[in-house]
């Protein structure tokens, strides 16, 4: 039980620096993303570098949240389990190719400047922005993936109130029906929709991690009582099958 616990605390602490890290990383990236001539201006620098430090430790901590409770969620649906890591660590993928495209803008700022033509580099850094715009649309878009396998996950174990993974659930295809909207065009970033879509998604995380990180897993989980009868989620010796403890009882009778 004790390791359980260790596992929620993990699992929880991570999805708050998600939410940490990545939300003033947003407005420290601001610069770069809505000044069409920062690539030729005086720039800040300083402050888009921590940004994408700060999304950095978003996509790290992202994958850790899925490899924290992959020992415990895989006694439920070990299939659905995977499936959760995956697409955590797609998520975080795609979030650092934006990264790479946010550091290289300042690069060029930094060092392009002298060496070409102004308009060529507003044009060059305008196509890097949109670039990211879009790897920041379908990265933020994963996590209605990950609402709907770590939500089912949760809601058939009960290793947390009901209701945190059923707003998990409802948000899952409110956020994809919004991913597919704007991917034909029908609505951008900043429409009511999107609001509408992205506020379960927002809540389900925060209101996870808080549940996992104050309170942990419920004791009155199945697979509470199945960690308790198969050790901890890292004991790393498996239990003998039954023909081979038998065999290996009567060899030593």
């Amino acid at each position: 039980m004790d390791s359980m616990r260790k596992t929620a605390l993990v699992a929880g602490v991570l999805y708050l620096i998600t939410f940490a890290s990545s939300i003033p990383a947003v407005f420290l990236q601001d610069p770069v993303l809505t000044n069409p001539n920062y690539i030729i201006g005086a720039g800040a620098d300083g402050f888009v570098r921590l940004g994408a430090l700060l999304d950095i430790v978003n996509g790290l901590a992202a994958i850790g949240t899925a490899v924290a409770l992959y020992s415990v969620l895989k006694r439920q649906h070990e299939g659905f389990a995977i499936g959760f890591v995956a697409s955590r660590l797609f998520e975080a993928a795609i979030l650092f190719i934006g990264i790479v495209i946010v550091l290289g803008i300042v690069t060029l700022r930094e060092t392009g400047s002298a060496a070409a033509d102004p308009a060529t580099l507003v044009a060059v850094g305008q196509a890097m922005v949109a670039t990211r715009d879009w790897t920041f649309v379908l990265g933020t878009g994963i996590p209605a993936l990950n609402a709907f396998l770590l939500g089912w996950l949760l809601y058939r174990s009960r290793l947390v109130p009901r209701v945190i993974p059923i707003v998990g659930l409802i948000g899952a295809p409110l956020f994809t029906s919004w991913i597919i909207g704007y991917t034909l065009g029908i609505t951008d970033g900043g429409a009511l929709w999107h609001s509408i879509a992205v506020a379960p998604i927002f809540v389900w995380e925060l209101s996870l991690g808080l549940w996992m990180a104050i309170m942990g897993f419920s004791r009155s989980s199945p697979l509470m009582a199945t960690a308790a009868d198969a050790g901890s989620p890292d004991e790393s010796t498996p239990a003998l099958p039954p023909r081979i403890a038998v065999a290996t009882e009567a060899g030593v009778a």
